[in-house]
Formats: structure tokens, C-alpha cells, sequence
């Protein structure tokens, strides 16, 4: 994820207060531990000794010892994990614990950029914290089947509301569960209201939870971005520009709801072949049937989508408005 030397400074500056604050959490969660039974402190000064002494055998070649001492370490740590269990701890209750342990909050592992920074970048270029918040509303385990009908039926499918939902769902849990696995492209259409944006957060929530990068952007917001890059050049508009074709999973939501023209078809094109070519999966969302995507479009930009997406329609009531609805009641 490129970043300007100053983007850099101030992710790093947050790792390292990060590790401070993680650092004094666990003396004051230590300090409250040992209060509660003075045997734990004892067994950690004992461990400490214990390790350095094997480690001293382990130099001088006395494998005996080294076997005895190891002995005592596990006993050690069986009396302490038992204590810690009686006071209701867990067994790391001692130990340091991590924002991300994969990199133990530095940022990277084995010299590359662990995914928490990836994802800390995108967040700082685009200020997703709104985004984040808004995840924690709109996710799986807030998804309801409530809101579609099993009487609304679709008459090319033959699919009722309810079981259009029900796929749509199934079909993105697949889509996350092999995303390091295949490379896929989803595309939700239907009309405003029926759960699409609802649908791409909760696909959003699961990557990022799982470390993917992962970069939302309403249609407007996107071709805005593609017009500064274009014509202000400027730094900032770069590094947004780039970034688009870098993450993992490119969500682009209302698609046609922007004033499209050349401009834009172009840029759409670009951005979609880009990501295509290097395999990077992209979640579009729109209010336009087929028929409007294929009239709004140009040919190229609609064999893209109808070849290399997954075509996923939503029908029924304006859940917005049952949700307004069931406020004022």
C-alpha cells in the first residue's frame, strides 16, 4: 500500500504507542494478579531463574541436568496455570497480549507488511472509520430474514423473496470462505432498499476480519478519485489512485447512480480489467437491472461483468422504509 513519507511516520508513531499501551496494561494486570496470590510471583521468579540455569547447563553440555530442569519448568508452569485457573484467569494472563498477533504489533513479519498495517494504511487514505462503525451494525449476525417475503415471487426465477435472500447469503459466505482459494467477483443488482449495501458490509466485515485489505467506496466517490488522479495529480490523489488496484477486495457501492460519460466508462473499464487481470476480486452493487447496466455501459465494461461476476439479484420491500416504519411505532 503506497504512502507518503509523512502516512508512513504516523502509522508507525501509532504501532509504537500501541506496544506502550499493551506494555502498561499488562504491568497494571500483573501487579493486580500478583496481590491476588503471592505464590504467582514466586513461581515467575523461579521460572526466570530455572530458564537461565538450563540454559547455563545447555552450554556446558550436561544433558542430564537440562532434562531435569525441564521437568521442573512444567511443573512450574502446571502449579501456576492451576492458580491462575482458581482465580479465574486465563492461562496468558500474564503474559503480554497483542492488538494482532500474527505480528505482535510491530507491523510486520518476516520483513513484509502484516495485514493489520495493509488494512491501517487503507483506513488512514480513507479515513474508514465511519465505515468500521458502520460494521458493526451491519453484519451477519445482525443479517434478518425478516425483511423478505416468501409470497413476493420472482417470475423469471420462480425464486420468492425469501429464497433470493437465502441464496445471496449463501453465496457470499462461499465467496468468503474461498477467497484465498479462487478468485471470484460478485455483483449485486436489484432496486433501492432490498439489502444490497447491507449485504457487501457484511462480505466487508468477514475479510477484514480476516486480515484482508479491503477498500469501500460509493460509485461517486470512486470517479471522484479517478478525476483527481487525472487531472489535480497531486499526491494524495495518487496514492488513492494506486491503492484502488492494490486491495484485496474493491467494493464499489450505487454503481450508476453517477453521472456517467465517457469519463467514467473509461475509468471503469480500466479499473475493472486492472483488477481482473491481476486477480483481484471486486463486490459492485447497483440499482440497475441488467438491461439498464448493458444500456448505461459500454459492451466491454458489461461482457466484464456478465462473464466474471457472480450475478446476484434481491427483490422485495423497501427495507429502509419497514425499518423507519417500525421506529415511528
Amino acid at each position: 500500500m503506497p504512502l507518503s513519507n509523512s502516512q508512513y511516520d504516523e502509522l508507525t508513531r501509532g504501532y509504537n504507542a500501541r506496544q506502550l499501551d499493551n506494555q502498561h496494561e499488562l504491568e497494571k494486570r500483573v501487579a493486580a494478579i500478583y496481590a491476588k496470590d503471592a505464590r504467582l510471583a514466586r513461581i515467575d521468579d523461579e521460572i526466570a531463574g530455572t530458564s537461565v540455569a538450563q540454559a547455563k547447563k545447555l552450554i556446558d553440555g550436561d544433558e542430564d541436568a537440562i532434562a531435569d530442569l525441564k521437568a521442573h519448568l512444567a511443573l512450574l508452569r502446571e502449579e501456576k496455570n492451576n492458580i491462575l485457573q482458581k482465580l479465574g484467569y486465563k492461562p496468558d494472563a500474564l503474559q503480554l497480549h497483542y492488538n494482532c498477533p500474527d505480528c505482535k504489533d510491530t507491523g510486520y513479519i518476516d520483513g513484509r507488511r502484516c495485514h493489520c498495517f495493509v488494512q491501517a494504511a487503507i483506513d488512514l487514505i480513507y479515513t474508514q472509520s465511519n465505515i468500521k462503525e458502520i460494521l458493526q451494525e451491519e453484519n451477519f449476525s445482525a443479517f434478518s430474514y425478516d425483511y423478505y417475503s416468501d409470497g413476493m415471487i420472482d417470475e423469471k426465477t420462480g425464486l420468492s423473496s425469501l429464497e433470493s435472500a437465502r441464496h445471496a447469503v449463501m453465496t457470499c459466505r462461499k465467496f468468503i470462505s474461498d477467497f484465498d482459494l479462487t478468485f471470484e467477483n460478485l455483483c449485486f443488482y436489484g432496486e433501492a432498499g432490498v439489502g444490497k449495501t447491507f449485504l457487501s458490509n457484511c462480505v466487508a466485515k468477514e475479510l477484514l476480519d480476516l486480515g484482508h485489505s479491503v477498500i469501500y467506496f460509493t460509485a461517486f466517490q470512486l470517479f471522484d478519485i479517478f478525476e483527481k488522479n487525472t487531472f489535480d495529480r497531486n499526491s494524495d490523489a495518487i496514492l488513492a489512485h494506486q491503492n484502488i488496484f492494490d486491495c484485496d477486495l474493491l467494493i464499489i457501492d450505487d454503481l450508476g447512480t453517477e453521472l456517467a460519460n465517457s469519463f467514467t466508462i473509461s475509468k471503469l473499464f480500466l479499473c475493472l480489467n486492472e483488477r481482473m487481470l491481476h486477480k483481484k476480486s471486486t463486490l459492485i452493487s447497483t440499482n440497475l437491472n441488467m438491461e439498464d447496466l448493458s444500456a448505461v455501459y459500454s459492451e466491454r465494461i458489461c461482457s466484464r461483468i456478465f462473464s466474471s461476476y457472480t450475478m446476484i439479484r434481491l427483490f422485495g420491500d423497501d427495507i429502509r422504509l419497514k425499518k423507519k416504519l417500525e421506529r415511528l411505532q
